[in-house]
Order: C-alpha cells, then structure tokens, then sequence
C-alpha cells in the first residue's frame, strides 16, 4: 500500500471529521452565515490559497486541458454543491453528529452507482450490506419518523442528495486521468464550485452575512483544514490509492465527527445515533469486504 496515500488518508480521517462541527458552529442560528453563502466563500479562499501555491511551488501543470478541464469543472461542482452546500443548509437545522453518521453512507452509494455504471449486477453480498446500511438511515431517523418531525426527515433527504453528488464527483474524478498539479485541480474544482455555490445563493435570496466571531473563526478553519489540507489530500489520495480505500473515510468521520460535536458542543449521543452509525459502518464495511473479494477474482 502506498504511504504517501495513507498519509493523506489519515488527514482526510482527522480533518473531514472535525468539519462537520465547524459547519455546523457556522451556520447555526444566530451565526449571521447564510449557509450557501457561507460555503461559496470558504471554497472561493480555499481556491485563492491553492493557486498560488500552486503558482509559487510550480512543482508540475497549473492549466488543465479542455479534456481535463470539464473533468475538474463537473466533478468540482457536484463534490461542492453536494458535499459542503446541502450539507451546510441541513446542518442549520440539524446536529454535526446526525448529519456525519448519514454522510457515512456515501459508500453504499457509490458502490450502487459503479455498479449500473459498469453494467455489474449487484452481488447479494452487496444487496446486503445495502439494506444493513439503509436500516442505519432508518433507525438514526427513528425519532423524527415516529415524532413525524418534517425538520429531520427534511434534511435527511438533503443529505441522501448530498451521498449522492459526492460520490458522482468522487467516481468522475477517481475515474478521469489528470495530469496538473493537485493543488491545482483541487483549486480548478473549489473555483467550479464556488461559482454554483454563490448562483444558488443568489437564486435563493440569502441575507448578506454578518457573522459573529465564532462563525469567522469556524469558517477560517473550513477555508485551512477543509478547503486547502484534506481536500488537497482527498485528490492526492484518489490518484495513489483505489477509490474504494480512499471512501473508507466515510466511516471514520462520523466517529470523529460524533465525538467532537458530544464533547464541544453537547450534541446527544443517543441510543437511535448509536444503532444507526453502528448498521451503516457495518453496511460500509460490508462494501469494502465486497470489493476486495470481487478483486481477487
């Protein structure tokens, strides 16, 4: 296994993990950040920060292709508009810990998706992990669909969406060979990104911000960590390790992710967030399982 790719692997674990609690402390009530507008301008700096180092390092290819241009343009826009913006308007009103264990599940997606764009019938192994992986949606919803609390179940299928556009993202770009820097496809699809962002932000008439501090200093933490470091390292994986290994983050997360939103700020840790991250880790981890036994055949 490649260590540099583990290595990034890692930064995704740590990072990723602990930005669902820095979105949330950014766009909660009385943050003063519209959630799309807070998300466009995060990736816009993120983007402004990544060329010019990749300007000052120079280390490789800065300008893509025209091939390699709608590679990053389309990947960039749905990995950002799924992965940071419907993220950032469910987490307005729903907790980091919830919104991260639903993210985990983005694996069953693409292991889904690869199948039916690959023309494989799903094994039952597969088909399997799939049902054990919507239980966990299911049970982690338990409340809100017994309370029929609309608020929940909304931002639920806000975040299914969201499953759904990171992992198209992740197979174009898992799939598409690039041959430009990583720093500047990561900045190529952060600009891709923060152009769709701030549309959406205008077609849906958000407020100007007014941030308190805390939403400033959460935000600058999503522009280093989020924006720059572990999306830098997510490109740098996908090139150097298999897709498949690289999704694992998706079950190390909401671990992280849980625990930082208990300890900061108080998140409940109940028995349905318990039961649900527990089947759809378990669902994931069938997945991967999966994957490996179908490469050795």
């Amino acid at each position: 296994m490649n260590l540099r790719g583990l290595f990034h692997l890692g930064v995704i674990y740590i990072a990723w993990g602990s930005t669902y609690l820095a979105i949330r402390v950014a766009v909660r009530d009385g943050s003063g950040f519209p959630p799309l507008t807070m998300s466009a301008m995060r990736v816009l700096a993120g983007c402004l920060i990544l060329f010019a180092l990749a300007s000052f390092f120079r280390k490789g290819q800065i300008v893509p292709t025209l091939k390699e241009f709608w590679v990053v343009a389309i990947s960039g826009m749905l990995l950002w508009l799924s992965g940071n913006g419907l993220v950032a308007v469910a987490e307005t009103k729903v907790h980091s810990s919830y919104t991260a264990v639903i993210i985990g599940a983005t694996p069953l997606v693409v292991a889904l998706m690869e199948a039916l764009i690959d023309r494989r019938r799903p094994s039952l192994y597969l088909l399997l992990s799939l049902l054990i992986g919507i239980a966990g949606v299911a049970v982690l919803n338990g409340p809100a669909l017994l309370a029929r609390d609309l608020k929940n179940l909304w931002a639920a299928g806000l975040l299914i969406l969201a499953c759904i556009g990171w992992g198209a993202g992740s197979i174009i770009q898992g799939r598409s060979k690039i041959e430009i820097m990583p720093e500047a496809s990561s900045a190529w699809q952060q600009l891709a990104g923060a152009l769709v962002l701030g549309l959406g932000a205008l077609l849906l008439g958000e407020p100007p911000p007014q941030p308190t501090n805390q939403a400033w200093m959460a935000w600058g933490y999503l522009v280093i960590f989020g924006s720059v470091i572990a999306f830098t390292s997510f490109v740098k994986a996908l090139r150097l390790l298999p897709t498949g290994i690289v999704m694992t983050y998706a079950y190390v997360n909401p671990l992280v992710a849980v625990f930082l939103g208990w300890l900061i700020l108080g998140e409940p840790v109940t028995i349905y967030t318990l039961a649900g991250m527990t089947l759809i880790v378990l669902g994931v981890m069938g997945v991967f399982r999966e994957r490996r036994v179908r490469s050795l055949e």
